[in-house]
């Protein structure tokens, strides 16, 4: 049974006058935010709320980098050379760092978000790509990867310091993959369901599908998406099934791959 973990949830995915997600609520519940950087989701007044929130709560900073395409909220897949998505990474991990610094925070960590995040899944050069993007800006940054797939593998080939995720309200495909949000059942909104699969899967050590499969994993940190609905409740719930357990949350300490 694994003793510690990490809450994480994506916000800041507000823009201009029009609201998303419950953010100050969930910093009071998780231990490290991925803070969306202008190109799927947020502005650089939401950023710098979000990031100045999450200083006064202790919660780590992360840049949540996403393809360019605000309509569709970064989770339309979107063709991209591997010098676009190493660039596209570094020009948003570079606006994450100067409004950190400016709430007065530092970026610890680094998280692919939406249909970027699910193409570099599956495509480990891709997922390179992205993350020497991260690297090249700053190597001691610590890479948030879907637990067991490309990213991973692109993380391990690098000598990067990472935290491998599962995520709390989504179901998995037989491959280890997330199932796709058009499919029934893909997000899971009913907190003893959540909380029921998560403890399993800390105790397994493993991704548990759809179907009942076991994925043997690390696991670092779990996920909650800060736009499902019922965000806050879920969180609370996972929050407190999670320490009831005598499970410690704390932010990741980003260990690098033995």
């Amino acid at each position: 049974m694994i003793t510690r973990i990490d809450l994480n949830a994506d916000m800041g995915e507000s823009f201009g006058p029009w609201p998303m997600g419950a953010d100050a609520e969930l910093l009071q519940i998780i231990t490290s935010a991925n803070i969306a950087c202008g190109f799927h989701a947020g502005d650089p007044d939401v950023m710098v709320q979000a990031m100045a929130q999450a200083v006064a709560h202790g919660v780590g900073i992360g840049a949540h980098p996403g393809l360019p395409d605000l309509q569709g909220f970064g989770r339309r897949r979107m063709q991209v050379t591997t010098q676009e998505a190493r660039h596209l990474v570094a020009y948003q991990l570079g606006a994450a760092q100067a409004m950190a610094r400016l709430a007065g925070g530092q970026v610890r960590h680094l998280k692919l978000h939406g249909a970027l995040a699910n193409m570099a899944a599956e495509d480990e050069a891709l997922a390179r790509a992205c993350y020497e993007g991260a690297l090249a800006v700053d190597p001691e940054i610590i890479l948030m990867v879907i637990s067991g797939t490309a990213q991973a593998r692109a993380a391990t080939v690098l000598g990067a310091r990472m935290a491998q995720e599962i995520f709390a309200d989504r179901a998995y495909t037989e491959d280890g993959l997330l199932m796709d949000r058009s499919l029934q059942g893909a997000v899971i909104h009913d907190a003893d369901q959540v909380c029921t699969r998560i403890l399993a899967m800390l105790r397994a050590g493993a991704i548990i599908t759809a179907a009942g499969m076991h994925l043997p994993a690390r696991i670092d940190t779990i996920c909650l998406h800060g736009d499902t609905a019922g965000a806050v409740t879920l969180a609370r719930a996972l929050h407190d099934a999670l320490r009831a357990e005598g499970i410690v949350l704390q932010p990741f300490d980003g260990a690098r791959a033995a």
